[in-house]
């Protein structure tokens, strides 16, 4: 059996979508089973046990042209399935002229009427189930199986690389989005570091473009041991580090999944969105920490926004320092 699981969003939905490939190789152990996702993500799957083979879409350089040539590969390839978690045009032509025998998509994917299985995908405030168990509503009749929580796989050479920062306790920081909104601000960060015990290691996790942020709060925490990692990492030694941490602080972004990846200790701060969106942490020891203030404003969309609509971000500076001290082990 041959399967091509879809997901060429962001980082983070790659990493929720693994929730499928666990489930799909626990059904089916003996099946070769394919990932596609949007170049610059395929970092996270680098010498993954059981994904048969990757395939990356360039979505920046001739991203159509590109789209077409996978499309013949795949239709060369003659898969059983193909599963597709994304609700968008582009991925829905790939999944429904695949010449795959099943076709498993969302409703919400305009293209949608061409699969052979349809699903609903629901996101509210009100909705109780999470991204993944979301997902895991397309194979759940082929598998027969309760949803599995996503996962990675760092390698032996990741645990490795990041021994060297594990030789005292440390908490690791990734202060930044690529939202605004979805970002805790650099001067909460610095009151939050503040706070702690000077005699503790803190590493800030990031994108190379991440670096100034994190230099600059850095600076301003002089007095304590704050360390910039930006740029200096992969995702999945990230994801090692993050995993032998006393705890994680993350915005709702991409970290807080690595986090919930390999169920390292994290600690989730939301600003403008909130966690019944299904998109919370997953590990077993996790805290979520919002606004005390019941905000008609929030939440102001699904997704982040580059600045606050009303100009004054209460969402984010009414958090309290405290609220995320108390979630580290003492």
């Amino acid at each position: 059996m041959q399967i091509l699981v879809i997901q060429t969003a962001f980082i983070g939905d790659a990493v929720l979508g693994t929730g499928v490939l666990e489930n799909l190789h626990q059904a089916f152990p003996k099946a070769d089973i394919h990932y596609m996702v949007r170049q610059g993500n395929e970092g996270l799957f680098a010498e993954h046990p059981f994904i048969k083979h990757l395939w990356v879409w360039n979505k920046k350089t001739q991203k159509y042209k590109h789209l077409w040539q996978l499309l013949l590969q795949i239709r060369s390839q003659k898969f059983d399935y193909v599963i597709n978690l994304q609700r968008f045009a582009a991925t829905g032509l790939l999944t429904a002229f695949s010449g795959a025998k099943h076709t498993i998509g969302f409703t919400k994917n305009p293209l949608s009427l061409l699969f052979t299985t349809r699903v609903k995908h629901t996101i509210s405030t009100q909705n109780t189930l999470h991204e993944y168990e979301r997902n895991h509503t397309l194979i759940q009749p082929l598998t027969n199986t309760a949803p599995s929580k996503p996962a990675l796989y760092p390698t032996t050479a990741h645990y490795a690389f990041v021994k060297q920062y594990q030789i005292v306790p440390y908490i690791t920081i990734a202060p930044s989005s690529v939202w605004f909104t979805k970002q805790w601000p650099a001067h909460q960060w610095i009151r939050f570091i503040q706070a702690l015990p000077q005699n503790l290691t803190i590493y800030l996790l990031g994108a190379p473009s991440d670096d100034e942020l994190c230099i600059s709060i850095g600076q301003q925490c002089s007095t304590y041991n704050v360390i910039s990692l930006c740029g200096k990492l992969n995702f999945l030694q990230s994801a090692a580090l993050q995993q032998g941490a006393t705890m994680n602080y993350v915005n709702d972004s991409a970290p807080m999944h690595f986090a919930s990846s390999v169920n390292a200790p994290v600690t989730a701060v939301y600003c403008s969105t909130v966690p019944s969106f299904g998109f919370g942490p997953l590990s077993s020891k996790s805290f979520i920490v919002e606004t005390k203030q019941t905000l008609a404003c929030r939440p102001c969309g699904l997704h982040g926004k580059k600045h606050c609509p009303l100009g004054h971000f209460n969402c984010a500076e009414t958090i309290e320092v405290s609220q995320l001290v108390s979630s580290l082990p003492m």
